[in-house]
């Protein structure tokens, strides 16, 4: 018992390292992004001989490496501290731990699926990271049958046309016939 609270404790205290190291994190940015716009800001790694963001020259942004790293028990976990596991289906669901792990649905799970898949998590008291409250498609539906008949029932608006423009023909005989 004493040894799951260790190791939760250090994990909290991992988490909280994390936090802070990464307040203090540059943001990378593309060397000479600042100065011309066909760069974009997103990082790229310098490869040129005489590069001196890869030369590590006083004065020039920092580039990314390996002192920038989290510590190894808080790699690639959550902000929340779970290990983040990635859903598709029903049978994936199931082998989640809920101590542990946190689901995240895959983004190529409809809309019908997630559903279902959300249902069976609270059943199973886990956690899902990316799911909004949305409403059962039964509602959505009737919602939408109800603004199809409000639009049925709208007065019909009268389209005036409008005078066609005379032809160029006819705009230069006019032009003609007043200088003559």
């Amino acid at each position: 018992m004493t040894e799951k609270k260790d190791s939760a404790a250090a994990l909290q205290n991992a988490l909280k390292v994390r936090a802070r190291a990464k307040r203090k994190k540059p943001a990378f940015v593309r060397p000479e992004s600042w100065k011309y716009d066909k760069f974009a800001v997103s990082w790229r790694r310098p490869r040129g001989l005489d590069n001196k963001v890869r030369r590590k020259i006083k004065g020039w942004p920092p580039g990314p490496s390996s002192g920038y790293k989290g510590s190894n028990l808080v790699r690639g976990l959550h902000p929340s501290g779970f290990e983040d596991v990635l859903v598709h289906n029903l049978a994936e669901l199931a082998n989640i731990d809920p101590v542990t792990q946190i689901a995240r649905i895959a983004h190529t799970v409809g809309k019908r699926k997630r559903l279902v898949i959300v249902a069976e998590a609270k059943k199973l008291s886990l956690r899902v990271v990316n799911f909004k409250e949305v409403k059962e498609p039964a509602k959505e539906e009737a919602a939408v049958e109800e603004t199809k008949e409000t639009k049925k029932k709208a007065p019909a608006k009268k389209i005036e046309k409008k005078k066609s423009k005379p032809k160029k023909a006819e705009k230069k005989a006019k032009k003609g016939a007043k200088k003559q």
